[in-house]
């Protein structure tokens, strides 16, 4: 398996580095699930902090293997993560950059390749993974001011922002509720096609239209009840709605829909 090999190929490089305290793997490599399409997510803990300096990110990424290109992760809110192509074979690694001190704050608990004197060892025992949950009252108070918004797009013929839009919806509101809802972590519509309950994901792909108006109104009611119904599944009574916003979009929905 080529992520194995690299993976084994970086900790026997890493290791001769006195600045690196250890190497760790994360993602799909916890759950048994990296087959040919998988990357891989390496962390790597240095006594001195790196981030500091892209040029320096970039040298410990180009001693690792046949290095293509890579860039850092401000676009996924990590600047401390570089994304990496690699060549023979052909491969994405995304690397993370860390302190021990920053080791210890994280989603999940990374597998360790290599731990100079147990320091990753000591730093996962004494800390815990937390993965980010959506927060439901700022979705409830976001949600119908999102609606209105794409029944604008809709109604000003911009159906390929309206189509965006939609696309938005189901990664941060729909696939997160969804995946919970089907106790898995909340992460967008990442591997919804085999995670979900089938008339989850059924529910899921109707939100998905085509570029044209009916199309697009359509899914974008066939989202609003899967929202309503998902509220009603997973949010507790301390959830404030806001029952006006929500039927005065409604109404404005009906509006649009009828408007010739």
């Amino acid at each position: 398996m080529m992520q194995l090999e690299f993976a084994n190929k970086a900790k026997i490089i890493l290791s001769q580095d006195e600045n690196v305290i250890g190497l760790a793997v994360a993602g799909s490599w916890l759950t048994n699930e990296i087959d040919e399409f998988s990357d891989l997510d390496l962390i790597v803990v240095t006594k001195e902090k790196i981030t500091d300096d892209k040029h320096l990110m970039l040298d410990y990424a180009k001693s690792l293997g046949e290095f293509i290109s890579g860039f850092t992760g401000e676009h996924v809110g990590e600047p401390r993560v570089l994304i990496c192509l690699y060549d023979h074979p052909l491969l994405h690694v995304d690397i993370k950059f860390v302190t021990i001190d920053e080791f210890e704050t994280r989603v999940e608990t990374p597998t360790i390749l290599f731990d100079r004197n147990d320091q990753l060892k000591n730093a996962l025992e004494k800390s815990k993974a937390n993965f980010p949950y959506p927060d439901y009252q700022w979705i409830e108070d976001r949600f119908w001011t999102w609606i209105h918004y794409a029944l604008l797009k809709i109604g000003r013929g911009e159906y390929l922002e309206a189509y965006d839009f939609l696309s938005f919806l189901r990664m941060v509101v729909f696939g997160p509720l969804l995946h919970i809802k089907n106790d898995n972590l909340p992460r967008g519509v990442r591997k919804v096609e085999k995670d979900l309950a089938k008339v989850d994901f059924e529910s899921l792909i109707s939100t998905i239209p085509f570029y044209d108006k009916t199309s697009l109104l359509n899914s974008l009611e066939n989202g609003v009840e899967l929202y309503r119904q998902l509220r009603v599944t997973l949010y507790i009574n301390n959830v404030i709605t806001n029952e006006v916003a929500e039927q005065k979009v409604m109404k404005y929905f009906n509006f649009i829909k009828n408007k010739e």
